[in-house]
């Protein structure tokens, strides 16, 4: 398997422009969403279902009402790639259709 290549600085603000929700924090991107507490461990197992077919997964942390993924590209030296973009589109879809909110 071929290691993703990490983005330049300027690639992460070209990608993080089409993802305006999502937040940069150091070599990772993350957002939170907010719905019940079961919502919200739906949710999880959906977004784990799709990182499962991609092969590419986020940390999830879910609290009361909250559900927070981290991303980042481990294989990468834990630096981002396209590959975390990708995830983040399918993250906000998944959680688009099942009522999920920003929080």
């Amino acid at each position: 398997m071929m290691t993703p290549h990490p983005l330049s600085d300027e690639e992460i603000t070209e990608q993080l422009a089409d993802l305006p929700s999502w937040e940069r924090h150091g070599q990772a991107i993350e957002r939170t969403f907010r719905h019940t507490y079961h919502e919200c461990v739906h949710l999880a197992m959906y977004v784990a279902a799709k990182a499962r077919e991609i092969g590419h997964h986020p940390d999830m942390h879910i609290t009361w009402q909250r559900i927070r993924f981290v991303i980042t590209t481990h294989d990468a030296g834990h630096r981002l790639t396209a590959k975390d973009f990708d995830l983040a589109h399918h993250i906000d879809a998944i959680a688009a259709a099942h009522g999920a909110e920003p929080a």
